[in-house]
């Protein structure tokens, strides 16, 4: 039992044993969950609203998935199955990275939500292991796998908080009212005083130098991320 334990719900079978069939998927709770979580966020996600959405009592959704962890699993496994890639690397290993990479925070990106897990262990959903497969296989060009694991994490990393930091100036801007350009426009006299100072010479240089910053999101990233595939390179 400590190993379906820790192999999560994935390992447990969605029918066991004789019985009658069952009113519901795992699918169809997952997937009206996954509406629900990109309408009004991941809390609003219970199983309450799920049961609710489904016509259904709430206690009886558990006999398909135990717990809220088991639920959150099946909802972000769910929406990595959006992801498109071939069904085995092409032999173009930094196409196939940027493929990820790009699908990678379009997802995010689709479902804002997904920016508020925070998951430690590796889990076994099938579209997780589709994408996992097909990345890692992406650099296994006679590099030790041990460096495979670094490179992978290292674009896994820059996606992560790249992504993530997007999806919070989103937020923001709903939560103010302010776009990027509006608190530009506003924290302007105090950057100002900052660059008259002459104590911030990087500073300086970003505000009068830096493209970036100034950059659309889509072109930021893709910046960020070729850099991220020329240090990948660098190590092959």
């Amino acid at each position: 039992m400590a190993d379906v334990d820790a192999a999560g719900i994935f390992a447990v079978p969605e029918r066991q044993g004789r019985g009658p069939r069952p009113a519901y998927s795992r699918a169809q709770i997952t997937e009206a969950a996954v509406r629900i979580a990109d309408a009004d966020g991941l809390e609003a996600a219970s199983m309450r609203r799920i049961a609710a959405e489904l016509g259904t009592g709430a206690m009886s959704l558990y006999r398909y998935v135990p717990s809220r962890d088991d639920l959150i699993e099946l909802m972000y496994d769910h929406v990595v199955g959006t992801l498109e890639v071939p069904a085995r690397p092409t032999g173009d290993w930094r196409a196939d990275l940027r493929l990820v990479a790009r699908n990678t925070r379009s997802m995010w990106l689709a479902h804002p939500w997904v920016a508020d897990l925070h998951r430690a262990r590796p889990a076994f959903g099938p579209n997780q292991l589709r994408i996992t497969e097909f990345g890692l296989g992406a650099l296994d060009v006679g590099i030790p796998v041990d460096d495979i694991l670094t490179l992978v994490n290292m674009l896994n990393g820059y996606v992560v908080t790249t992504v993530r930091a997007e999806i919070e100036w989103e937020r923001e801007r709903r939560r103010t009212g302010m776009t990027m350009r509006d608190w530009m426009r506003q924290s302007s006299p105090y950057v100002q005083r900052l660059l008259d100072s002459g104590e911030h010479p990087m500073l300086t240089r970003v505000v009068k130098d830096a493209a970036l910053p100034h950059m659309s999101p889509d072109d930021q990233f893709d910046y960020g991320l070729e850099r991220v595939l020329d240090c990948i390179a660098s190590c092959m």
